[in-house]
């Protein structure tokens, strides 16, 4: 019986409605924004479903890395460094995200790049301990995130790219 839950059902359209236009005008000021769910979606799926029969491709071998940087410069300083020590195959740096958090009691929002690096899973604690080494935050965000499906001559090529150390 809806009786006494049509004001909510019509919140819950104009809350829907909303957030379809906060998205809208989102992608369109920030179009790399889009971006994110191609990177994100081979992260995600099902096991069973995640790698073609026959396929060398052990799901959750290869990960995506997030790490945030206060700026340009010091996000393309760490991503070279990764790269030529082998810790990551690439790392996409998305430009001017807004982070909002809460530090030492105080809600925060800065400006950062999200660096989106792609490595071995087996390589993440390397990486993870270079990063919290060469960056400038007390507290560095690193989150690890592991491929169960994607291209797989891409996915060969990361893991031909960086090294098991």
């Amino acid at each position: 019986m809806l009786v006494g839950r049509g004001p909510l059902i019509w919140l819950g359209g104009v809350a829907a409605l909303l957030a379809f236009l906060w998205m809208h005008s989102l992608l369109s000021t920030h179009p790399y924004l889009r971006l994110l769910p191609r990177a994100l979606s081979m992260a995600t799926g099902s096991p069973e479903a995640s790698v073609p029969t026959g396929s060398d491709y052990v799901a959750g071998s290869v990960s995506v890395v997030f790490v945030t940087c206060p700026n340009d410069k010091i996000a393309k300083n760490i991503a070279r460094s990764v790269v030529e020590k082998r810790l990551a195959a690439c790392v996409n740096l998305v430009p001017q995200i807004t982070s909002v958090y809460e530090w030492k009691g105080k809600i925060e929002e800065d400006s950062e790049v999200m660096m989106m690096m792609k490595t071995q899973t087996a390589l993440a604690p390397s990486l993870t301990e270079f990063i919290r080494t060469v960056h400038p935050y007390e507290v560095v965000e690193v989150i690890t995130l592991p491929v169960q499906q994607g291209n797989l001559p891409y996915l060969h090529w990361v893991k031909d790219s960086t090294t098991h150390q």
